[in-house]
């Protein structure tokens, strides 16, 4: 019997860690949406150690000669791909010792349970208590990954999530949007003020909503064979490709919120179900970045769940399970959804005024990481940045503020940029898709949604990580990404 190649032994312990990988997933679903409160320590217990586990499969010294042998075999592109995001992950984990590795998870769970009850509470001096530890421990991580890559701390972290991207690179795109946002958002509130909108009457009870959530995931193609809908503190997508778990929020007193959230989740859904299956248990088998991942959501929820075509599309459904009042016509619905009104929380926020909320906490963020300022500077900072791009006053309403996100309280540093990276490449898709394909709205409206899952299936879902973000990009639209098309796409949807 001859011997694996090489490669053949990397893809049997990615194939191990791809499994290991599973567990973690299901069981952080289930903390988020399942698990009673006096389970978290012993959760976290068993989080951490399944964390050391990966971390040494990642860490095994048999894996460097191995990735080192594996350069010399004849491979092809694919398994060339394969072994360049091995490496990738590979580099990654030897930085970090299993120590520090343990540390962060038994501090991320900590602090994130806690957070469930401390945002209720508004209680800032609380989450403080937990969240410092979970700053020195990242601090930590992006001051090792940082000197090994030869680049900021904060790149470091980042590159987690958006592989290649720099923070030079999102000063200059952000930079460019506060320019233009800022005016744009009082054009648009000004033009707005002159048409007025019937507001939903009365109460809409939980188990309506749900049933017209699961309606509308069936329209937007969620294999319901490979995956569900809960309940969670904060809207996910979560699980793993062959089993995606996706969580969203009720309030009787506003469907909108929740009906959008599962359109957001179920673009990431759909996104993990499209991957290509050969691949699924090796690193280049995954979605390419979390910028990617979140145009993805953004294709669902704001290029096409937002417009008017799609609002015509599922009025009816709006009406069948909420029942029928004017607030619900499509034409009320899509004013509704268009409506731009500078608010505290950014998962509610208005396809305007959502990148000012990610502008501003990448700022914070970057200077945390930077050493630039220290978590108990956080509030105030965050006080200044709503009231000088939103004109919100947030004082005192932690809450509503520096509280409402989940992403800091497990270490998530370096993610946000991730949320405008991807409404900015969605609208770069649907500008081509538009292009290619001149009445993709009258097909929308008329319920022929193939023509976009397809477009994604070919481009995004199929290619997951065979190329590096610029590249995908680049094939599936032929330029880079162009921040113009965003910009373009606004003006259109909200001043035509």
């Amino acid at each position: 019997m001859s011997q694996p190649s090489a490669y053949q032994s990397l893809v049997a312990s990615f194939t191990r860690l791809y499994r290991y990988e599973h567990l973690s997933a299901m069981v952080s679903w289930d903390q988020a949406t399942m698990m009673p409160p006096k389970g978290n320590d012993a959760r976290a217990a068993a989080q951490a150690e399944l964390d050391v586990l990966m971390h040494a499969t990642l860490t095994d010294p048999a894996l460097a000669e191995q990735l080192q042998r594996a350069e010399q075999e004849d491979l092809s592109l694919q398994e060339r791909a394969s072994l360049r995001e091995m490496r990738r992950e590979w580099q990654r984990a030897n930085l970090l010792p299993a120590t520090l590795v343990e540390a962060q998870a038994l501090a991320g769970a900590r602090c994130e349970h806690a957070w469930r009850s401390q945002r209720t509470a508004n209680d800032w001096a609380g989450f403080l208590q937990n969240f410092r530890e979970v700053v020195a421990l990242s601090r930590q991580e992006a001051r090792l990954l940082a000197e090994a890559q030869g680049c900021s701390p904060y790149d470091a972290l980042m590159n987690k999530y958006e592989p290649g991207m720099q923070s030079a690179d999102i000063d200059r795109i952000f930079g460019e949007v506060k320019q233009w946002l800022p005016g744009l958002i009082a054009q648009v509130m000004a033009k707005q003020a002159k048409e007025p909108l019937h507001l939903p009457q009365g109460s809409f009870p939980v188990e309506q909503q749900r049933q017209l959530g699961l309606a509308v995931m069936q329209l937007l193609g969620f294999d319901f064979d490979g995956g569900r809908l809960d309940v969670s503190v904060h809207p996910f997508c979560g699980g793993v490709a062959e089993d995606v778990r996706i969580t969203t929020r009720y309030r009787e007193d506003d469907f909108m919120q929740s009906l959008m959230g599962i359109i957001h989740e179920t673009g990431h859904a759909r996104y993990e179900q499209g991957l290509p299956r050969d691949m699924l248990h090796l690193p280049v088998g995954r979605a390419r970045s979390m910028g990617i991942h979140e145009s993805q959501s953004l294709s669902f929820e704001m290029q096409l769940g937002r417009s008017p075509a799609f609002l015509s599309l599922i009025a009816p459904l709006v009406g069948q399970y909420l029942g029928e009042q004017p607030a619900l016509s499509a034409a009320n619905l899509t004013g509704l959804y268009s409506r731009v009104h500078p608010g505290f929380i950014r998962v509610d926020a208005d396809e305007l005024c959502y990148p000012a909320h990610v502008i501003l906490r990448y700022e914070i963020e970057k200077a945390l990481m930077e050493g630039e300022i220290e978590a108990e500077d956080i509030p105030a900072l965050w006080d200044e940045k709503m009231q000088a791009y939103l004109g919100v006053d947030t004082r005192g309403n932690y809450r509503q503020g520096c509280l409402q996100d989940i992403h800091w309280t497990d270490g998530s540093f370096g993610y946000f940029p991730s949320y405008t990276l991807g409404a900015m490449y969605a609208a770069q898709y649907f500008t081509v898709m538009r292009r290619d394909t001149p009445d993709l709205d009258q097909r929308i409206a008329a319920g022929d949604l193939a023509v976009v899952f397809d477009w994604l299936q070919q481009h995004i879902w199929s290619q997951a990580s065979l190329h590096g973000t610029n590249e995908l990009v680049q094939h599936a639209t032929g330029e880079s990404l162009n921040p113009a098309y965003f910009h373009a796409h606004l003006q259109a949807r909200y001043l035509a």
